[in-house]
């Protein structure tokens, strides 16, 4: 079938099975790019693998330093008259990538939030890898049905106590324009913790203690998002950021359970604001996004979501060296975002963007361009005019 994007709101219904391969292709040769990660995790397992920062942990252990990877993921796969999710091929890509290197990888597609999963891959772990040494967290799921009570939860995007007014971007469209949004009520509030909070982190790193399957000295990370302040009333100070106040005590609790069974530690990872299917649903954001990145461009310093995680294994987790932390005990990877300068530069521009000048005065252009590449469209190298088989098998 001839496989084209069909976009609705933050969502690309369609996914390109060579334009994913491309893609994955792209970031695990920047990573080989850089050399050798030394020091670096021999058995790994990244729960929320198949896209963004979970994908490019994956890769960044596999390529940088030659680990064996367990990725849990819940993707549509194809069918006959469907392409499957742009998660799904980019796993499919991994894995025969990966075996062409002679590199260990295994997947699980389901609910990573289900009980039934954890004990699954426990017990994968104990036949195949004895023991993993790295654990990532990086699930973004839009609901959460709780494995104890059966409950489902859904997350939203929302102040509290307060209405937020501010200018928007439609990706769609191309306009800009202003949104208000309404605060969330508390169960609102409640449910976006349980979604998106630490609890189910915690839930892994208990299932996987108990199984025996932590090696000693075992690092676990999972990834946040601060921002500037003026995404804080929708994001840091609003339902999602009391989600990632939980998942900050999570790692507390993480760490000491790590702490016992060694000299491992648990890390939340503030990370840069990047074009991500999670980050396209932000309201706000869209529009932050295509400034900074014009931005960071013109210093110099712009950075994707590959780039992010290898500096982050490579200066803060591995190589040797410790992560530094700030005064709240994060690691901020965000650090060249937030530079005074950067920040001021941004301000600057928020103000004058109008629909008019948005494609001349930000970087709405690549914004775009990136989040068709997240779907595997506008990869180099890959004719979308031709018939691609959509059938493709997670395994090689």
């Amino acid at each position: 079938m001839i496989i084209k994007p069909r976009v609705r709101g933050f969502i690309c219904l369609t996914a390109h099975p060579a334009g994913c391969a491309a893609y994955v292709q792209e970031q695990i040769d920047y990573v080989q790019s850089k050399g050798v990660i030394g020091n670096g995790p021999r058995n790994v397992l990244v729960i929320g693998a198949s896209t963004g920062y979970g994908l490019a942990s994956r890769i960044t252990a596999s390529f940088g330093s030659g680990a064996r990877t367990m990725g849990v993921f819940f993707e549509r796969p194809p069918s006959g008259k469907k392409c499957a999710t742009a998660g799904w091929y980019n796993s499919a890509a991994f894995h025969r990538a990966a075996a062409a290197k002679g590199l260990y990888a295994r997947s699980f597609n389901g609910d990573a939030f289900s009980d039934e999963m954890k004990v699954q891959v426990v017990e994968a772990i104990r036949e195949d890898l004895g023991q993993v040494d790295l654990v990532v967290y990086s699930l973004a799921s839009p609901r959460r049905q709780h494995p104890r009570t059966g409950e489902t939860h859904k997350s939203v995007l929302k102040p509290i106590g307060q209405h937020y007014t501010a200018s928007t971007l439609d990706t769609d469209k191309g306009a800009v324009s202003e949104v208000t949004i309404g605060p969330a009520t508390e169960q609102e509030i409640a449910d976006t913790v349980a979604v998106m909070g630490g609890e189910d982190w915690g839930f892994w790193m208990e299932a996987l203690d108990e199984g025996g399957v932590l090696a000693p000295g075992t690092t676990a990370v999972a990834y946040d998002y601060i921002g500037p302040e003026v995404t804080w009333p929708v994001y840091t100070n609003g339902t999602m950021g009391r989600a990632k106040i939980d998942l900050r005590e999570a790692a507390r609790q993480i760490d000491a359970r790590l702490k016992e069974n060694g000299n491992g530690g648990a890390y939340v990872s503030v990370n840069k604001a990047l074009v991500t299917q999670a980050s396209s649903a932000i309201p706000v954001v869209p529009l932050y996004i295509s400034i900074l990145y014009r931005v960071m461009k013109e210093k110099g310093n712009h950075e994707g979501t590959i780039e992010q995680i290898q500096r982050l294994f490579a200066t803060h987790l591995y190589n040797n060296n410790e992560p530094q932390l700030d005064d709240k005990g994060l690691i901020r990877i965000d650090d060249w975002e937030m530079e005074p300068g950067i920040q001021a530069r941004v301000k600057e521009i928020w103000p004058r963007v109008t629909s008019e000048n948005l494609r001349e005065i930000t970087d709405f252009n690549n914004y775009q361009e990136e989040f068709l590449k997240l779907f595997g469209f506008g990869l180099p190298g890959v004719n979308y005019d031709q018939e691609v088989d959509q059938m493709v098998d997670l395994d090689p």
